[in-house]
């Protein structure tokens, strides 16, 4: 009797768990409300704690990721106003050419930005940082892509 209660218990805990109401959108739900300023403040953290930051570099690195958090809610703004509008057209495969060099020319910028602010030892670190991140958001992507909820 003990045993099964145990069981029965386990099992409400996992069903709760997995059922959460907003688990698959993860941090960007959470992340909506924030500033752009609190965006940039809470990823300067994160990087400190994962690089061992310096002041000097903690204050070179806010500024960045201010820029990128303007930059990253400026397109989102835009891509909900075209969505809001019924303007969802195909693009070109010259409007996607631009868009991809636009964002590789970003990361050249960000990459070259962070060799100057970071010592050896943090840029490895940072740019394997970066590279498992990438490869979060392509499974990601690969699952909305088997689930039918992306292109």
């Amino acid at each position: 009797m003990r045993k099964l209660v145990v069981l029965f218990a386990v099992m409400v805990g996992v069903i709760a768990t997995a059922q959460r109401p907003g688990h698959e959108k993860g941090e960007r739900e959470n992340m909506k409300d924030l500033t752009l300023e609190q965006m940039a403040t809470l990823q300067t953290k994160r990087m400190t704690l994962a690089l061992d930051l310096t002041d000097s570099q903690q204050k070179q690195i806010q500024s960045i990721n201010l820029e990128h958090a303007a930059h990253r809610m400026e397109k989102m703004d835009e891509m909900k106003e075209r969505r809001e509008s019924g303007e969802r057209k195909i693009l070109s495969a010259e409007e996607r050419y631009s868009m991809q060099l636009a964002m590789l020319d970003r990361q050249i910028a960000e990459k070259e930005q962070m060799k100057q602010i970071l010592n050896k030892d943090q840029y490895a670190k940072w740019e394997k940082l970066k590279l498992r991140e990438g490869n979060r958001k392509g499974k990601r992507k690969e699952g909305r892509r088997e689930r039918g909820m992306g292109k």
